[in-house]
């Protein structure tokens, strides 16, 4: 599967996004799993939220995204919704390694001029260096991930990559 080049309406959170934003943990009471808890994913920002996601959508968020504790729900709840990717400007270290180990792709990049419902992408140069971009505009580069987390994330994450090459190269 190749996950890249990826399209799709951009949904914009702000700055400091934490995971209990993102799953609540008072819905975490009674499940943990993510077909299940995606009607609950952010609620707490906006009500509407879960509702209004559509497979394909791609999160734009500021800086510190996924700050707070470090559950790997706040991650599997949003793949769950068919979202593939989240751009922000940075996210909190454990976020980043949760969101990666499980085959969401999270980059950093500016995302200032992104508005919600733009339609956004991320692709690959000839040089392989990742690009984000807004429609009609030329992209810019994003900080580079090494080639094997794009591969890992190709393959659903850690998990899948051990898989499929019996360990790291």
């Amino acid at each position: 599967m190749n996950i890249l080049p990826m399209s799709g309406r951009a949904r914009v959170l702000g700055d400091d996004v934490n995971t209990d934003y993102i799953i609540s943990s008072r819905h975490k009471k009674e499940t943990i799993d993510p077909a299940l808890l995606r009607r609950h994913r952010l609620a707490d920002l906006d009500p509407g939220f879960a509702a209004s996601v559509r497979p394909g959508d791609i999160l734009v968020a500021g800086r510190n995204f996924g700050c707070g504790s470090a559950m790997e729900v706040a991650v599997t709840v949003v793949l769950a919704a068919g979202i593939r990717a989240v751009v922000a400007r940075s996210f909190s270290r454990t976020y980043l390694r949760n969101a990666m180990n499980n085959g969401l792709l999270a980059v950093v990049a500016d995302t200032s001029r992104v508005a919600e419902g733009d339609v956004v992408t991320l692709a690959l140069d000839a040089q392989g260096r990742l690009l984000f971009g807004r429609q009609g505009e030329p992209p810019a580069a994003c900080a580079p991930i090494a080639p094997f987390m794009l591969e890992m994330v190709e393959m659903g994450g850690l998990v899948g990559y051990l898989r499929a090459r019996g360990g790291f190269p």
